[in-house]
Parts: C-alpha cells; structure tokens; sequence
C-alpha cells in the first residue's frame, strides 16, 4: 500500500466518499505523495511519453505555426508566449529554435511557463537556462496587459474530472469509498444534474459522460486575456468533441493499470470533452476540432522530416523515421490526439486550422 493510499483510506473513512476530482487532485499534486510533485513522469524511466519527445520536429512546425499566427496578428510587441503543463520543456525548447529565423519574434516574446511540479520546473529550468522564463502555478498568473500565444499540448488531460452515469432518475456519481478496507468506486443515489441537463438528448441510462470542472477556469483565464489583447490558443490533446463513456485511466511503466491500485505512483488522465473547452472559452471563435495527423500534415510536417532524413542513417535514420510515423500514423497518435484554436472574433486562425462550422461538428 503506497503511503497515500493510508491517507486517502483514513480520510474515508472520517468524512465519506470522495469524488473522483477530489482523488485525482489528490493522487497527482499531493504535496508530499503526489505523481507529479515527487517525479519526472516521463520518457523510458517513466510511465508516458508526450509527442515533443518523440521527434523535435513536432515542436518546430507547431513552433512556426505560433509565430506565423503572430504575424497574422500584426506581429505585436511585447506579447506573452505561454505553455502550461509544458514538461521538461522540450516543446517550448523546439519552438524556440524554429522560430530563430522569424524577424522580431524573440525580441517580442516574453516566456511564461505554467507548472505546478517543483521536480519538472527544475527539468525546464535546465532545458531553456539561457532564456528569460517566468513561472506560474496557473494560468491566472499570466500577464493581462499583453497579447496571449499560448500553446498546451496535454495539459488538460490530466485535470481532475468527476464522472457520471445516467439513470432512469437523473445521474449517479461515481465516488471513490471503501470496501473491506480498499479503495473501491461506488456510485451515489441518482439525482437532478443541471450541468447535465445538456445531455439528456443524446444519453440513455447506463451511459457515462466525465465534467472537467477544472478546464471552465482554466479556458476562461484564456478568453479573457485573448479578448482583451488579442493572440491565439492552440490546445493539442486525446478526446474528442463530446464526452461519452468512462475514459478514466492510470499509466504506469507505460501501460495501462489499475487507477485506484497505486495512488501517487501511476499518471491519472481522462480524455478532453473539447466541445466543453470551447463552451467555456465563449465568446472566442473556435476552429473545428482537427486531427493530429491533419493539422501536422497542414503544417508541413513531411517535408521537415524529408530535410532532417537527408543527414541521418542506420539507426538514427530508423529512429527518425518510427517517430514520424508514432506522431503521424491513424494507428499510433494520429488520429487519437486532436487540435483546437481559438481566437478572437473577427481574429484570422492560426495556420492548419480551419473555421468551425455545423458541417465540421464530428
């Protein structure tokens, strides 16, 4: 038994059920036992692998895909260049290598990273030593007095969601709470949801749809910076536009485990309700919602792997080439992975991203 699952069993058992937010705050950023505050979760000795660590050349198309929108924008100065959850910082990394060439763009960037693991910040730290970043714990921190370019590639993922499941009565919450002493999901007696009102047209009983109440701050702290001063969004995550079935899951030692047999040791994610995302973003404009592959491709991704493929053999030029394909192919991230831009109205889109329409709707 992890040291957190003691804790989180004790808590249980003082004060009742728990919801499954509530545990995945716990699990992930506990400030002693939590997944990310203890860890760097990622690469071979962790438990994922994000595409910026798959292949560089994720980063530099998406990198001068950023910088050509801030063009399109008038290419104002200062503005803030933002990721949050950024990892070892190897995407922010990449877009600013890609972006060197782009006229005025670092002169008018300024870095602010968004992190809450004390373990991570260190790793991006070291990545960007020799650029000027600054830290948040959330995005309310970012400037408000500047144009917003921000990029999160899973970042909302891993926000603590609660989970409901649809009842001839209303909705049944699924809590976490104790059976013969382990933890064990249990669901609540059905009730009225209004958050949930929205729903009731496309469910029937038995069907789980997952809230993200964490994501409504999150995109408002957006939108409010993008309609005062303009600037884009671009969210790249796994999901799909509405929120169906219980997606709830726990890597550990890259595969899939049990969520509730490891608390503090496995990463806890859900897949992203971007419908909601873009709800809660109102009134932005948002694109349609794009593949991975599709935005990639649009982006001018196989002609940069062409060009870095030239130098490389052997080995390196195998390794190249199975990421390529890992970032690319509908079997691997392609397809899984999904892209939303939002941006001001009246604003131009940045490039790859096409206008939303109801003919765009998945």
């Amino acid at each position: 038994m992890t040291a957190l699952a003691a804790l989180l069993r004790r808590r249980i058992g003082l004060t009742g059920p728990m919801t499954l937010a509530d545990y995945m705050a716990d699990c992930l950023l506990h400030p002693e036992h939590g997944y990310y505050t203890r860890q760097d979760p990622l690469g071979a000795a962790g438990d994922f692998t994000t595409a910026p660590e798959i292949s560089q050349i994720f980063g530099e198309v998406l990198g001068l895909c950023l910088a050509q929108s801030w063009l399109d924008h008038g290419a104002p100065s200062p503005f803030t260049l933002a990721e949050p959850g950024p990892g070892r910082g190897t995407l922010m990394a990449d877009i600013w290598r890609a972006t060197r060439g782009v006229g005025g763009f670092h002169a008018a960037a300024r870095l602010h990273l968004v992190e809450a693991s004390p373990v991570l910040r260190d790793q991006q730290a070291a990545r960007l030593s020799r650029l000027p970043v600054t830290w948040h714990d959330t995005l309310d921190g970012l400037p408000e007095d500047r144009p917003l370019f921000l990029i999160a590639n899973e970042f909302i993922d891993a926000l603590p969601i609660r989970q409901f499941q649809r009842d001839p009565q209303g909705w049944r919450e699924v809590v976490l709470g104790l059976k013969d002493g382990a933890l064990s999901p249990a669901l609540t007696d059905p009730a009225p949801l209004a958050d949930l009102d929205h729903r009731l047209a496309d469910t029937e009983p038995g069907d789980v749809v997952e809230l993200c109440p964490a994501a409504k701050p999150v995109m408002q702290a957006l939108s409010s910076r993008i309609l005062a001063r303009g600037g884009a969004a671009i969210i790249i995550d796994y999901g799909g536009w509405r929120s169906t079935g219980d997606t709830f899951q726990a890597l550990e030692n890259h595969a899939y485990a049990d969520p509730f047999a490891h608390p503090g040791r496995a990463d806890l994610t859900a897949h992203v309700d971007f419908e909601a995302l873009a709800r809660h973003a109102a009134p932005l404009n948002h694109s349609a919602l794009t593949d991975q592959r599709a935005l990639l491709a649009a982006l001018g991704i196989a002609q940069r792997a062409e060009v870095l493929a030239r130098n490389l053999t052997g080995a390196a030029l195998e390794n190249h080439v199975k990421a390529f394909h890992r970032l690319t192919d509908a079997s691997e991230m392609g397809t899984l992975f999904k892209a939303l831009a939002l941006v001001a109205p009246g604003s131009p889109l940045p490039p790859g991203f096409a206008p939303f329409t109801t003919e765009t709707t998945p």
